[in-house]
């Protein structure tokens, strides 16, 4: 006889006014990630700016304007923590507001949860509808969901009917029986990830890539616009039997499932199954992954652990770089000491990649882009900008490419790697990069470079 929920629902729905009450000065708290961050509760709680001091929110790629970051805008009340940072966290920060980073090896997270972290006094996030069993599923961001469930004294969900039910995977929802407070929400439509349009520079380096592709890859994909280029182009090619399984899903996987080509038959784990972390991107994505079985959501200590996706044969890795020095290291993060973004999962996928049966990781990146001053300037770099962080270190990184070429540096020395990146830099800078590879002592009598 299947048990009846609704009463003890009905016992724990409040207000979100009357829910944010739990939350005392000092206390640790969670926002929810993704699109699961809270709205109605982020509401309630900026009205209370003035009774608390020094609450501390965790977030991570915060996409909704945070109304206690508006309330308290120089961080008297609320303090704002990132596991990665977002176009919305940019802007926090670009307007003098501090937001504290907190540097992750994304596969790591959950486990950063439940060992190393301050305990959560209160978690608060987005969830779908109950169903008949008394699940709220997480809708899709997986991610560290269920550890921040398990790890905060009190749980407070907010209900939205627009979240698609994600199935599992695993960790996909949270019991009733585990929540403290029920808020219904106000249905907000889930923010939408535009699909960028590819440049000249991103459809030829996307190309390189796909060059290297075959039948029965299975593909991740990062975000950005070439992996955004790399995906369209592949929807567009006659490859075939291609699977997935990456942190992120976006629109260029539902468009390889309509062409044909994503079909998941050949994948080495989980098969016929698009495994992902979480889904970013359009309504369409939204739709295409509400109940549908062809989808699994797992937390991100399965998707990313680099020993798991590389038992995938034929991994192909893309990901995108602010910049690479002629040494092979790859920033992909940061601007200097200003954070952009975060490590993410790019690292673990780098190494999943290369570890792979066939497998190949490829990180790219337009040649140039324009500075402030207005001026042209390269994205293959003599060194890293002071302060910039390594995302992937020398010894780690496999394939570079630009829409110049692409470059593999496994194996190579300090003065191949010269070479080979400094080939695929734009025509415009190779001669001052060759001044600098010879200031630094790592170019040799017989380096050549294309014309």
């Amino acid at each position: 006889m299947a048990i009846n929920y609704m009463k003890e629902y009905t016992e724990k729905l409040v207000s979100a006014d009357e829910a944010v009450k739990v939350i005392k000065s000092g206390d640790w708290i969670d926002y929810g990630a993704i699109c699961g961050k809270v709205i109605a509760l982020d509401e309630a709680l900026a009205k209370r700016k003035q009774e608390l001091q020094d609450v501390k929110i965790w977030s991570l790629l915060n996409l909704y304007p945070s109304k206690v970051i508006e309330a308290d805008p120089n961080g008297e009340s609320f303090i704002w923590h990132s596991w990665h940072l977002s176009g919305q966290d940019r802007k926090i920060a670009g307007s003098g507001r501090p937001v504290y980073y907190s540097s992750i090896r994304y596969s790591e997270l959950p486990r950063y949860v439940r060992e190393h972290i301050e305990p959560i006094d209160v978690a608060m996030l987005q969830v779908g509808p109950m169903d008949k069993h008394g699940n709220f599923n997480f809708g899709p961001q997986n991610s560290h969901t269920r550890a921040v469930c398990e790890r905060a004294k009190i749980v407070i969900v907010e209900v939205n009917s627009n979240q698609p039910r994600c199935l599992g995977g695993y960790e996909e929802d949270v019991h009733l029986s585990e929540v403290d407070y029920i808020v219904e929400g106000n249905n907000s439509p889930l923010p939408q990830l535009p699909v960028s349009n590819s440049t000249e520079a991103d459809k030829r380096a996307a190309q390189f890539i796909i060059d290297e592709m075959q039948d029965n890859c299975c593909v991740q994909l990062g975000i950005g616009g070439m992996p955004n280029a790399v995906g369209i182009m592949i929807a567009q090619s006659d490859l075939k039997n291609l699977g997935c399984h990456t942190e992120m899903l976006v629109d260029a996987y539902v468009d390889m499932y309509e062409a044909g080509i994503l079909t998941g038959a050949k994948k080495t784990i989980d098969p016929g199954k698009m495994v992902y972390a979480f889904a970013l991107g359009s309504q369409r994505l939204y739709d295409f992954i509400d109940d549908n079985p062809r989808c699994a959501i797992f937390p991100v200590n399965y998707t990313n652990k680099p020993s798991i996706a590389a038992l995938n044969d034929n991994l192909i890795s893309i990901n995108n770089a602010i910049e690479v020095d002629i040494y092979g290291q790859v920033c992909s993060e940061s601007a200097g000491t200003k954070i952009i973004s975060g490590t993410g999962g790019q690292l673990d996928f780098v190494l999943a990649g290369y570890e792979s049966r066939g497998g190949k990781s490829f990180i790219c990146l337009p040649s140039t882009n324009i500075g402030k001053d207005g001026k042209l300037q390269s994205r293959i770099v003599p060194t890293l900008r002071p302060g910039a962080i390594v995302t992937d270190p020398r010894s780690v990184a496999h394939f570079i490419v630009t829409e110049y070429g692409k470059f593999e540096m496994k194996g190579m020395s300090v003065w191949q790697r010269a070479e080979g990146l400094i080939n695929i830099s734009h025509p415009d800078f190779r001669d001052q990069l060759i001044k600098e590879a010879e200031k630094q002592g790592i170019w040799c009598r017989t380096n050549k470079t294309i014309s």
